[in-house]
């Protein structure tokens, strides 16, 4: 399969590449990492835990970085290149017990037409 992880600031984006990298060496499946974030320090960082995750687990991924609406690019990428699913961190549990997301991973929930894995 091939697979999609966007991962941006969210606390939880070292989960979403760790079970996703988890996943992917079990299965074999095609693995591009997307980075999403609005500042080069952030984006730095982020890359460099992917990286680390990635010679951990001896997985070859690719890896690109994304500008502008992650959401929409997201969405466009999966689109146009094909991707089988797309993975990403989001959701957190309200007091009242229901699941709360941001406004990217909600955009690319509703508008994605591949399916949408969100790792809490």
């Amino acid at each position: 399969m091939n697979v999609l992880v966007g991962v941006g600031g969210s606390n939880d984006s070292p989960a979403a590449i760790e079970r996703t990298i988890r996943r992917a060496a079990r299965i074999a499946d095609e693995l591009t990492v997307a980075i999403c974030t609005p500042d080069a320090a952030t984006d730095e960082s982020l890359a460099a835990t992917v990286t680390t995750t990635l010679e951990e687990h001896d997985i070859t991924a690719a890896t690109r970085h994304v500008s502008g609406q992650p959401g929409s690019e997201l969405v466009d990428i999966a689109e146009s290149e094909g991707f089988d699913e797309i993975v990403l961190a989001g959701g957190r549990t309200s007091p009242m017990g229901k699941i709360t997301i941001d406004k990217t991973v909600e955009f690319v929930v509703l508008n994605a037409h591949t399916t949408v894995t969100l790792v809490r």
